[in-house]
C-alpha cells in the first residue's frame, strides 16, 4: 500500500476515533496526511456552540462511524467495498488509459465563433448572443494555457445545417478567421458538429476546430479527480469515437474502393472497431453500475442511521460548494471561482438550528445545451438526488441570465425523473445578493442570501429544517423522563437526544429529543405515563 492510502476498512476506524473527539482529519500516521473520508467524503461537522461534543443522530449518533448503524454492519459494508475493488482495479485502470480525444495540456490561442440565431424556433427568448459568447468565452478560460484572442458573432438562420452559416455569412467568417495568424483553434459555439463538417471547417480554416460538446468534455476529462468522473468521462467519449470512426471509414472506402475484411476474419474494418467500441462501452457500463451499487450500500446505512439528506444543486459556479462550507463551517471546502470545479458527489455533515445532524450532497453544475451525452454519462452520480429528503436550488442572482440558467436546472431535473414530491418542496436560494444594493426576491419563497458574507443564512437554515421535519416525518419534543427508569437509554438508543436538564430534587430530567413518528409512536406505547410537551 503505498504512501498517503489507506484501506476503506482503516478509515472508517479512523473515523469513529475522530468523529469521538469531534476531529476531521485522520491520526493513523504519517503515512495519512489527507482529510478524512470514507467513500462519500463525510467529514465531521463542526460543533454546535455551546455543546459538549457531537450529537447523536438516528440509532445512537455518530459515535458508531459513518457507514452504518453498527460495527459489525460498517464491517459488512467495508469488506464488500474492498473485495470489489480488489477485483475491479485492473479492468478499470485498463478503461482508463490515454484518451485518443484527450486535447493535451498544449497552448491554444482561440477564436470564439457564436452563431447567432436571428429568428424561428432555435432562437432562446431568455438570453442573447452577447451573453450567449460571454459564457463560450468563459468555458475558454476555465481551461489553463487557453485565450481567447477573437470573439466574433455571426448571424445565421440554421445553426444545424451541414456548414452552421449561409454561403455569404461563411465567405466572410472564413476572411476574418484567416486575418487572425496567431489563431490556433476556433471554438464553434454550438453543442456538436459532426466528424465531416469539423474536417471540411479545419480544412477551410486552417485551424483546429472545437464544438461546445469538444470543450466541455475536455474540461470534465481536466476537472476529473475521481475514479468514476474519470469513467463517466469515458463513456461520454464512446458517440464521439463512433462518430470519427465513420469519418475514417469513409475515407478509407474512397481511397480503397471499397471495404476491406480483416485478415480473413469476414468483419470489415468498421465491424472490427465498432465492436471493440461496444465492448469498452460495456465495460465501462459495468464498471459504473459497481460504483452505482456501492453507492446503494452506503446510502441504505446513511438511512439506517436516518440522517436527512439535502442536495444543494444549480447552475455551475453559482455559489454551491460556497454555501455548503458556509453551512457547515468545513474548512478543507476550497471553492473555486470556475466552471464546473465540482463532477463528484460528495457529503458533507452540518447543523440545523434545532441541533439536528444533517448531511449535504454537493453536486455537479448544469450548462444551457450540456450536450445529451454528457448529462447521461453522469446520471448515474446525479441519481443520488433522488433519494434526498431535499432539494436546495442556487442561483447565481447577479447572473444576467438567471433566468435562463433557473430554466436549464428544472429541465435537467425532470428529465433525471426526481420525484415530483422533492420538485414541489424545494427550496430557491438567491446567492451573492451581497452585489445587488437593497435586493429583494420576486418569485415567491425564494430566500435572499450571501454564501460568502453569511447574510441571511440563519433564515436559510430554519426554512430547511422545516422542510426537513415534514419531509421525514421527524419531530422536535420535549420529554419528561424518570432517571431510574428505562425512558432515557431508550430515547438516546432510538432517537436524537439534543439536551437533557436535570431536576435532581425529583429525579428527573427534561429531555429535548428529534425523533421520528413511528419511534415516538412506539415511545407512548411504552412509557404511557411520560409528560411530553409539544413545542
Amino acid at each position: 500500500m503505498g504512501p498517503g492510502r489507506l484501506s476503506q476498512s482503516l478509515l472508517l476506524r479512523c473515523w469513529r476515533a475522530a468523529a469521538a473527539l469531534g476531529g476531521a482529519r485522520c491520526r493513523a500516521g504519517p503515512l495519512c496526511t489527507r482529510p478524512l473520508s470514507a467513500v462519500v467524503r463525510l467529514r465531521a461537522p463542526q460543533r454546535p456552540p455551546g455543546r459538549g461534543g457531537p450529537p447523536r443522530a438516528g440509532g445512537g449518533g455518530w459515535r458508531k462511524g459513518v457507514a452504518g448503524a453498527s460495527e459489525e454492519e460498517e464491517e459488512e459494508v467495508v469488506d464488500e467495498l474492498d473485495e470489489d475493488e480488489d477485483e475491479d482495479e485492473e479492468g478499470v485502470e485498463e478503461l482508463l488509459g490515454p484518451s485518443p480525444l484527450a486535447l493535451g495540456p498544449g497552448v491554444q490561442r482561440v477564436a470564439v465563433v457564436h452563431p447567432a440565431v436571428k429568428w424561428g424556433p432555435k432562437k432562446s427568448p431568455l438570453t442573447s448572443a452577447e451573453l450567449q459568447i460571454a459564457e463560450a468565452v468563459a468555458l475558454v478560460d476555465t481551461l489553463q494555457n487557453w485565450t481567447v484572442l477573437e470573439k466574433i458573432i455571426i448571424p445565421t438562420k440554421n445553426p444545424d445545417k451541414k456548414f452552421i452559416f449561409g454561403k455569404g455569412n461563411f465567405q466572410i467568417l472564413t476572411e476574418k478567421i484567416k486575418k487572425l495568424p496567431h489563431v490556433t483553434a476556433v471554438f464553434l459555439n454550438v453543442e456538436r458538429i459532426s466528424s465531416l463538417t469539423k474536417k471540411e471547417l479545419e480544412d477551410a480554416w486552417g485551424v483546429k476546430v472545437f464544438d461546445r460538446y469538444t470543450v466541455v468534455l475536455h474540461i470534465f476529462r481536466c476537472n476529473a479527480r475521481t475514479k468514476e468522473a474519470k469513467l463517466q468521462i469515458a463513456l461520454a467519449e464512446i458517440p464521439l469515437l463512433r462518430s470519427n470512426l465513420k469519418n475514417e471509414v469513409s475515407q478509407l472506402d474512397q481511397q480503397r474502393g471499397g471495404s476491406r475484411y480483416i485478415m480473413g476474419s469476414g468483419e470489415t474494418f468498421m465491424e472490427t472497431q465498432n465492436r471493440i467500441l461496444k465492448e469498452k462501452e460495456l465495460k465501462i457500463r459495468n464498471a459504473l453500475e459497481k460504483l452505482r451499487r456501492k453507492r446503494s450500500l452506503l446510502r441504505t446505512q446513511r438511512r439506517k442511521r436516518e440522517f436527512p439528506i439535502i442536495s444543494v444543486m444549480g447552475y455551475t459556479n453559482c455559489g454551491k460548494t460556497t454555501l455548503i462550507k458556509a453551512l457547515t463551517g468545513e474548512a478543507g471546502l476550497q471553492p473555486r471561482d470556475q466552471l464546473f470545479a465540482t463532477l463528484d458527489i460528495t457529503a458533507h455533515a452540518g447543523y440545523l438550528p434545532s441541533h439536528m445532524a444533517v448531511i449535504y450532497i454537493d453536486t455537479i453544475g448544469f450548462l444551457t445545451d450540456l450536450p445529451h451525452n454528457l448529462v447521461e454519462s453522469f446520471s448515474a452520480t446525479l441519481e443520488e438526488v433522488a433519494y434526498s429528503d431535499l432539494i436546495v436550488h442556487v442561483r447565481d442572482i447577479t447572473h444576467p441570465e438567471t433566468i435562463l440558467q433557473k430554466a436549464t436546472v428544472l429541465s435537467v431535473l425532470k428529465n433525471l425523473n426526481i420525484p415530483s414530491h422533492l420538485l414541489d418542496s424545494m427550496v430557491e436560494v438567491h446567492n451573492k445578493v451581497d452585489l445587488i444594493e437593497r435586493y429583494k426576491p420576486t418569485e415567491e419563497n425564494a430566500l435572499a442570501i450571501s454564501a460568502l458574507h453569511g447574510h441571511g443564512l440563519e433564515e436559510l437554515k430554519e426554512e430547511i429544517e422545516k422542510k426537513i421535519l415534514t419531509a421525514t416525518g421527524k419531530k422536535i419534543l420535549t420529554v419528561s423522563v424518570n432517571l431510574e427508569g428505562p425512558q432515557l437509554s431508550w430515547l438516546y438508543k432510538e432517537a436524537a437526544v439534543q439536551e437533557v436538564e436535570v431536576m435532581p430534587e425529583d429525579g428527573t430530567a427534561k429531555v429535548k429529543v428529534i425523533i421520528s413518528s413511528s419511534a415516538f409512536g412506539k415511545y407512548k406505547n411504552l412509557f404511557p405515563n411520560s409528560k411530553i410537551f409539544m413545542p
